[in-house]
Parts: structure tokens; C-alpha cells; sequence
């Protein structure tokens, strides 16, 4: 049976029994070196779980040293791309969905679960595009269960689109007969992306 939690309480769940979300690539150089340096370094600052040590300040420093280790085949630079994910100011809805799509199929590897990929686009939004998607949600969009999340974000950059290219309108070569005016055709696309999200609305409540 598939899994009816919505993106909310996927998000609040105990991770207690189940696997990170981030997948660590197998490294695939058949010779790897440890630095003596890094061992060193790793050693002399170990940690006991003594009353006066700090655990935060214990993970920070081994993050700082591990994260000088370059490892074979692991795209660093684009999974931090992904993590670090925002749209651009002058970024139309639709424009932000591909690049982050792109940047997902340029790192296969990247080992984001879906859940994790939907969460990031959305917080990367801004506030005008997450309105847009929680008013094509029929309330919160993290309300909704991740596959109908990923539909409203298709559907609603898929209306973006058409409402993001420019109207040209269509001038006869007869001088008595005028093409469709501008205003005309801007009113047309806008019925056309008012039916669309109202048919995903109803899609989405349909069993």
C-alpha cells in the first residue's frame, strides 16, 4: 500500500528505523589514500562525551577537516548547487522548475529522495510563486501527499509557460481584416490557465 502521508508529516517524521536520505556514493578509485595529516588531526581532537566538551563544536571541526577530502567521481560542486537551490530574481516560475530539474539530471548521483527534492524546490521559491502553488493546492501545499505536489508543480509551470510567451498577434495580409488584437489574445491565454488549474483542483480530489 502506498504511503498517504502528506509532505508535512513526511517531514515531521522520527527518522528513528529508516535509512538517511542522503545515499553515499561508492567510491569507485580502486586505490585510495588517508592523509596521515587528516589522522592526526582526527586523533587529537577525539571526543569523549566529558561534562565540559561540546559536541557541536566537536562535529564542526570534523566537518572542517573532512570536508578537505575530495573524493573520486562525486560532484561536489552540483549537489551543493541543488542543496543551495533559489530562484533568481528575475526567474519566472516555470524558468526556476527547469533549471533545478536540470541541475537534478546533470548529478544522477546526487542521492536527494524525492521528499527532499520537493521540500528544497519549494523553500527556494518566493513568496508570490509558493502563494501560487498553495492556492493550486486548495490550501498549504506541504498539505499535500508528495506525488500530488509534484503534479501541481508541473501543472502550474506548464501554465506558467503559456502565460509567460509573448502574445503575437496575427495581422492579415488584407488590409480590411485585423488578426486578433493583443489584449484579446492575453484574455484568451487567461481563461485557458484559470481552466487548467481549476481541472488540477478537481483532479486532485477525485479517489
Amino acid at each position: 500500500m502506498a504511503d498517504q502521508r502528506t509532505m508535512a508529516q513526511l517531514l515531521q517524521a522520527p527518522i528513528e528505523g529508516y535509512e538517511d536520505a542522503i545515499v553515499v556514493p561508492a567510491i569507485i578509485a580502486d586505490n585510495f589514500e588517508l592523509k596521515h595529516g587528516l589522522l592526526t588531526l582526527v586523533q587529537n581532537k577525539q571526543f569523549y562525551g566529558h561534562d565540559k566538551e561540546d559536541p557541536h563544536a566537536h562535529i564542526r571541526y570534523f566537518n572542517k577537516i573532512t570536508s578537505t577530502m575530495k573524493f573520486p567521481n562525486v560532484p561536489n560542486t552540483l549537489r551543493n548547487e541543488i542543496t543551495n537551490f533559489q530562484q533568481r530574481f528575475d526567474e519566472s516560475f516555470s524558468e526556476a522548475w527547469d533549471r533545478f530539474k536540470d541541475l537534478l539530471r546533470a548529478c544522477p548521483y546526487h542521492g536527494f529522495s524525492k521528499l527532499h527534492q520537493l521540500d528544497t524546490f519549494y523553500n527556494a521559491l518566493n513568496s508570490n510563486d509558493q502563494d501560487s502553488l498553495n492556492s493550486a493546492a486548495g490550501g498549504n501545499f506541504l498539505d499535500k501527499m508528495p506525488r500530488d505536489c509534484l503534479s501541481i508543480i508541473e501543472s502550474t509551470s506548464k501554465v506558467r509557460y503559456s502565460r509567460d510567451k509573448p502574445v503575437v498577434a496575427k495581422v492579415s495580409t488584407n488590409a480590411s481584416t485585423s488578426g486578433v488584437s493583443p489584449d484579446v489574445a492575453e484574455l484568451k491565454d487567461m481563461v485557458k490557465a484559470y481552466y487548467l488549474t481549476k481541472k488540477v483542483k478537481i483532479n486532485l480530489l477525485l479517489p
